[in-house]
């Protein structure tokens, strides 16, 4: 994958990059907030040529794309959302990414402190872990990058997987068990302040991953969340020790104007930790987008915990009662 760009990377042409203004133009008219846009009210007559191959790339295929030239420099904000929001609108439905309701996440550093249990590793400048998030696919548009550091990582857990196999069988058996990741105050109306959902699950013949390591040693604290025995630590710690291997993952420099969309259930994804820039106006900024596609694989009944309904093409993010879906341009 690090040598062969052709295989997830796809550079915007000027035809595609006039459609997409063109298509922002028609959504910005009709006066509506970005959170509702519809595949209807962004028409993409040539582009959308495209963004079947980019579906069945991320369903079907290596699982990420990165489209690259997008001008942002030339636009406003407003409008890079409404292109980054309308492409998502064509590939699924956007998902809520916490209680307010907002399916534009806004990640940057906003100096949250990465030891408290409430927070959430994206608002730091801290190095993540690989993890998977609550949607079928996570995308991201780069509006500046940071000072140095942030490169973006992916790994696949079917490679994880195999090399746990053949390496340790008995520790990716521990997998399996219904471990404990903790919700970081997110908690849809009724539930628990944790999730019980296996790193790995099989189901209707496809391996699904779910993880985020510093959310399952922060369930601990919960009362009658699955106690971590000494086989669970060392399966969690060789996951880590896999996903970090170099010779399994790969990783990339977002630019200004990328847009990149991972299929969550089988690539697992990372950020260095980076240095920002002193001036705020130019401290690293990336939009981000939780979507649901039609064709997806099922999933097993125990996500119903992170994605509230595991119906096909509408299932995913965080949804309580007075969750009401739009898309804040400054958070």
């Amino acid at each position: 994958m690090a040598a062969d760009t052709d295989a997830w990377l796809y550079r915007l042409s000027p035809e595609d990059i006039d459609e997409l203004d063109a298509a922002a133009e028609n959504f910005l008219s009709l006066g509506k907030d970005i959170g509702t846009i519809k595949k209807a009210e962004f028409p993409l007559p040539g582009f959308s040529r495209h963004i079947t191959d980019l579906k069945q790339n991320l369903l079907h295929g290596v699982g990420v794309e990165v489209l690259r030239g997008l001008p942002i420099e030339a636009f406003s904000q407003e409008k890079t959302a409404t292109i980054f929001c309308g492409i998502g609108a064509h590939l699924g439905m956007a998902r809520s990414q916490n209680a307010q309701g907002h399916i534009l996440g806004h990640v940057r550093d906003t100096g949250a402190d990465a030891k408290d249990p409430e927070t959430r590793i994206y608002q730091t400048s801290e190095r993540q872990t690989f993890h998977t998030d609550s949607a079928d696919v996570v995308g991201l548009i780069c509006i500046r990058p940071a000072k140095s550091g942030g490169r973006s990582l992916l790994v696949s857990a079917e490679s994880i997987f195999n090399r746990m196999r053949a390496e340790c069988p008995h520790l990716l058996a521990r997998l399996f068990d219904p471990i404990a990741t903790d919700r970081r105050g997110e908690v849809p109306d009724g539930a628990k302040p944790y999730m019980e959902i296996p790193v790995f699950n099989w189901h209707e013949g496809f391996l699904t991953v779910f993880y985020q390591r510093q959310y399952i040693e922060s369930a601990q604290r919960f009362e009658g969340a699955m106690r971590l025995t000494s086989d669970h630590i060392a399966a969690l710690d060789a996951f880590d020790a896999l996903a970090n291997d170099p010779e399994l993952h790969f990783g990339m420099d977002l630019r200004p104007g990328d847009m990149q969309f991972v299929y969550n259930h089988s690539q697992l994804h990372d950020r260095t930790g980076f240095t920002d820039w002193p001036d705020p106006g130019n401290r690293r900024h990336l939009m981000r987008l939780w979507l649901s596609m039609k064709g997806d694989r099922p999933l097993p009944a125990c996500f119903k915990e992170a994605y509230g309904s595991i119906e096909i093409g509408n299932r995913g993010g965080i949804i309580t009662r007075t969750t009401r879906l739009h898309a804040p341009l400054n958070t």
